[in-house]
C-alpha cells in the first residue's frame, strides 16, 4: 500500500508540472534559459552602451590570451539565446559573448531611436568599447551578418575575421527566394501580427525545425505579438537597405571570410551564394543541404564544427590589414 501510494503521489505531482508547463508557461521560460546556457558555460549580464541596457550572454575571460573573443550578432526579431548551442563547443577555447543587439531581445529599443544599419554600426563599436574587446571574430546571421560586414569595412583592425553562419541580409540573389516574393507583393512576412502569421513565420525560416520547449516558444509567439506595431517600424528600417550589403562586400576581399548558406532557405534564396563569391573569391563558402535560415539552431553542432575549423585554419594565416572604409 505504501509503495501504491508513493506511485500516486508521483503521478500527481507529475500531471500537477505537466498542467503548469502548458497552462503557466511563464514559469519555466527563466530556468530552461538558464539551465542551457550553464551547459554552454554562458552567463547572462548587462552593460549600458549606445544609450541603450544591453543584455549579452558572456562565457568569461578565463579563455587563453592567444583566442581572439567571438561575438555572435543574431538577425532580425530573434535574440542572444539562438546561439547558445551553436555556442557550447567553442566556449572550451574561446570567449564567446552573445549579445540581444539593442532594440531587440531584453535589450531596450527606443521610440527615438533609428534602428537602421548605419546606427546599427555605430552601437557594435560602442558595445565592444564597453566590454573592452579591442579585436574580436565576428559572427553573424542574417540582419547580424550584415552588421559584421559593414562593421569590419569601417573598423578593419578590430575585426579577425567575419563569419555568415546563414545568410547575411542584403544581397540579390539571382533566383528569388519565397520572402522576396512575398516582399514584393506588399507583405512583412516577419512581423507577425497574430498566432496564424507567427506560425507562417517559423515556417519561412526553418526547413529542419528544432525541439523549441513550449514555454520558449509561447514566450516568442507572444513577444512578436505583442511588439508587431514597434517590430514594422524596425522591418521598415531595414527594407530601405535591402541590397546594402552587396555595395559594400567587396571591401572585405582580404579579410578571412566564412559563409555557411542553407541549402533549403527560403529567406534569402542559396544563388545569393554566387555574387558573394564573386565579391569575395577568397571566402570559404559552403551550402548546407537540408538546411534552412538559421543553421545555428537547425543544426547547432554541425555549424559550429564548420566554424571552428575555419577559425582553426587562420592560426596559420598571416592576417591582412584592411583599409577603413565610409558607407552610407
Amino acid at each position: 500500500m505504501k509503495r501504491i501510494a508513493l506511485f500516486s503521489g508521483a503521478a500527481f505531482l507529475a500531471l500537477a508540472v505537466t498542467a503548469l508547463y502548458y497552462g503557466a508557461p511563464a514559469l519555466f521560460k527563466q530556468p530552461l534559459l538558464s539551465l542551457n546556457r550553464t551547459l554552454s558555460g554562458m552567463e547572462e549580464k548587462t552593460v549600458e552602451a549606445a544609450m541603450h541596457t544591453i543584455h549579452y550572454l558572456d562565457s568569461g575571460n578565463s579563455r587563453s590570451d592567444k583566442h581572439t573573443p567571438i561575438v555572435l550578432l543574431h538577425g532580425i526579431f530573434a535574440e542572444k539565446d539562438h546561439w547558445v548551442d551553436f555556442a557550447r563547443p567553442l566556449t572550451h577555447q574561446h570567449r564567446v559573448i552573445a549579445p540581444d543587439f539593442p532594440g531587440f531581445g531584453e535589450s531596450t529599443r527606443r521610440d527615438d531611436q533609428a534602428y537602421d544599419y548605419a546606427a546599427h554600426t555605430e552601437r557594435l563599436a560602442k558595445l565592444l568599447d564597453a566590454l573592452g574587446l579591442e579585436r574580436v571574430h565576428l559572427a553573424g546571421n542574417s540582419m547580424g551578418g550584415t552588421i559584421a560586414a559593414l562593421f569590419a569595412a569601417q573598423h578593419p583592425e578590430r575585426v579577425a575575421s567575419v563569419a555568415f553562419i546563414g545568410a547575411p541580409h542584403g544581397i540579390r540573389s539571382p533566383r528569388p527566394s519565397t520572402m522576396d516574393r512575398l516582399i514584393d507583393a506588399g507583405q512583412r512576412p516577419l512581423v507577425a501580427h497574430d498566432a496564424a502569421a507567427f506560425a507562417a513565420m517559423m515556417a519561412l525560416v526553418f526547413e529542419k525545425r528544432p525541439f523549441l520547449p513550449y514555454p520558449i516558444l509561447q514566450a516568442s509567439e507572444q513577444d512578436a505579438l505583442r511588439n508587431a506595431a514597434s517590430n514594422q517600424r524596425l522591418w521598415d528600417a531595414q527594407l530601405k537597405d535591402r541590397y546594402l550589403l552587396e555595395q559594400h562586400l567587396g571591401k572585405l576581399a582580404p579579410l578571412p571570410t566564412l559563409a555557411l548558406w542553407g541549402q533549403s532557405d527560403r529567406v534569402f534564396d542559396v544563388s545569393g551564394l554566387q555574387p558573394l563569391q564573386r565579391l569575395l573569391p577568397r571566402a570559404h563558402a559552403q551550402t548546407l543541404p537540408g538546411i534552412g535560415h538559421l543553421p545555428m539552431m537547425e543544426a547547432p553542432a554541425d555549424t559550429a564544427q564548420r566554424y571552428g575549423q575555419f577559425l582553426q585554419t587562420l592560426a596559420t594565416t598571416t592576417p591582412v590589414a584592411l583599409a577603413p572604409q565610409e558607407f552610407k
